[in-house]
């Protein structure tokens, strides 16, 4: 690994003032023979992403298309980096999803992790996206990972503060896993899925629209 590059990037992710003018440099390490090296030029391009997403976009399917990597780490950057990209524009990642939703499944444990923050991401400002994906994240609520369970309601909270009606047929599941997971992280996590739904369903039948008289979603 070139530890000047490394330092240099290091460097870069603090000063947000020069984000815009590097992102070209930063993209071209996507292709540096160090993997730490393109792992941490993908995540900083993630983050730039976030900021600008039109400068961002013209290497989205480059990051794309290290969801089929065998380097679990660069699998992992792939999915931070299209989750902070699609936050700010959910359109420049959509072509990718199909391609992103194969990481529920991934081998390694912190892929599946960035999977599903990748996907809260997306979530927080296209939940649409989402509506018929929850089994997914159904299934990872009981993922044999600790890190991966505590991450997984969170997902069930995004969407359940803007979509309640997503979240509702998962309540009773939430429900038992805030009673009986072993873990307390998970535990608070799908209490907080569970608040989140019922808060966002109660406000919409308080507040009506004053022209059609239906809830407001």
């Amino acid at each position: 690994m070139n530890k000047k590059i490394y330092r240099e990037l290091g460097q870069l992710t603090k000063d947000k003032t020069i984000w815009k003018q590097n992102i070209p440099y930063v993209a071209s390490l996507l292709k540096n023979q160090s993997s730490q090296i393109t792992a941490k030029a993908m995540w900083l391009l993630g983050e730039m992403g976030l900021q600008y997403p039109q400068e961002v976009a013209p290497y989205t399917e480059e990051i794309a298309t290290f969801i089929d990597s065998d380097n679990d780490l660069l699998r992992e950057r792939s999915a931070n980096a299209l989750g902070r990209i699609g936050r700010a524009d959910c359109k420049l990642v959509m072509p990718f999803l199909k391609e992103l939703f194969t990481l529920a499944r991934d081998k390694s444990p912190n892929v599946r992790l960035s999977f599903i923050w990748a996907s809260e991401n997306i979530a927080t400002n296209a939940p649409t996206l989402y509506m018929d994906c929850l089994p997914i994240f159904a299934e990872l609520l009981n993922d044999e990972n600790e890190r991966v369970r505590i991450e997984a309601p969170e997902m069930f909270r995004v969407l359940g503060k803007r979509k309640p009606e997503f979240v509702r047929p998962y309540l009773e599941k939430l429900e038992y896993i805030a009673t009986h997971d072993e873990v307390r992280v998970v535990r608070i996590h799908a209490q907080g899925a569970i608040k989140a739904t019922l808060s966002k369903t109660n406000k919409i039948i308080k507040e009506p629209d004053a022209k059609t008289q239906m809830p407001v979603l």
